[in-house]
């Protein structure tokens, strides 16, 4: 991996911009600002809010954490995420509902290792996953522990609330996956209309916003990977693994069929998304994809992944 590459976590962000000069790409680098990084270490939030579930009856919870980065975050994340950010570990973790960053501190979080150290959360960050509707990915910067004492276990114990802000996740935990795992998709959910971004192109940043689905589409399904997902050697997606989707679709006449996107959104933004564009009605149900296609940072291959899509 090249100190040409920028790591926010959850993918490899090339800093190669295509189309822009040395001075171009330095200043668009320069003038990048992450809103949402917070060092704090300490939680500022005050609030009566205490409930943990939805109108669904949805717990707030965390779906996922992925070890993904042991000292791995290169010189470029002290710009991207904080400074100092630099050789630290990284790691996302994927909340039940999206996340209201305002009332996100570094100090909501503890995390444990297996000896039963805590780690040192230096930053949260929803940054690069920041497109509508994805603020459910938080991604960690700091000494979590190491490949030799891994961290087991993430728990929000502060006041963390959610984006509508009827939910509280504080008391939410979940086990840590180690670090020489592959990234498994962990979301799926349907994108409204107003969220397709139809011809849009991905930001010259490669973060920050994710290209938008092409004219003909359908419906979109929106899968989270519990990581930063790319080919090996961290080249972004194309029309090999999109071929490899498949979801699993219901139509109006109650027969199931197979579908394969017939074109990838949100690409360009090294972010742990990937919206399939379908181009067939009727009801999504799950999403498949193989084994050993795609890779997170470390260039470890996903295992063989299926996920429900929420409506």
């Amino acid at each position: 991996m090249s100190i040409e590459h920028i790591i926010l976590g959850t993918a490899v962000l090339p800093l190669l911009l295509a189309g822009c000069s040395t001075v171009e790409r330095i200043n668009l680098i320069r003038s990048y600002n992450n809103p949402t990084a917070d060092s704090s270490p300490v939680d500022r939030t005050v609030t009566k809010v205490s409930g943990n579930r939805d109108s669904q009856g949805r717990r707030a919870t965390l779906l996922s954490a992925f070890y993904g980065l042991d000292d791995g975050l290169p010189r470029t994340a002290n710009k991207g995420i904080g400074k100092g950010a630099g050789g630290a570990d990284g790691m996302p973790a994927i909340f039940s509902h999206e996340i209201d960053a305002s009332s996100m501190q570094a100090g909501d979080f503890r995390i444990t290792t297996a000896s039963g150290k805590i780690g040192e959360i230096k930053w949260v960050t929803l940054a690069p996953a920041d497109d509508a509707g994805e603020a459910r990915t938080v991604l960690f910067a700091g000494q979590f522990g190491s490949i030799h004492d891994q961290p087991v276990k993430l728990e929000v114990i502060g006041n963390l609330l959610s984006l509508d802000g009827s939910l509280n996740f504080k008391g939410a935990s979940v086990a840590v996956t180690p670090l020489e795992a592959g990234p498994t998709m962990v979301w799926a959910e349907l994108v409204p209309e107003g969220e397709w971004d139809l011809g849009k192109k991905a930001t010259a940043l490669r973060w920050g916003g994710g290209s938008g689905a092409p004219q003909g589409t359908r419906q979109v399904v929106r899968v989270t990977w519990a990581g930063g997902v790319t080919k090996p050697g961290g080249r972004e997606v194309d029309d090999a693994e999109r071929r490899l989707y498949r979801v699993t679709v219901r139509k109006k006449d109650g027969s199931i069929i197979k579908a394969t996107p017939f074109a990838l959104a949100d690409l360009g933004d090294g972010d742990n998304n990937h919206e399939l564009c379908l181009d067939v009605d009727g009801t999504p149900l799950s999403v498949d994809f193989p084994a050993g296609h795609l890779t997170d940072p470390r260039d470890d291959l996903n295992p063989e992944s299926s996920i429900r899509v929420h409506p």
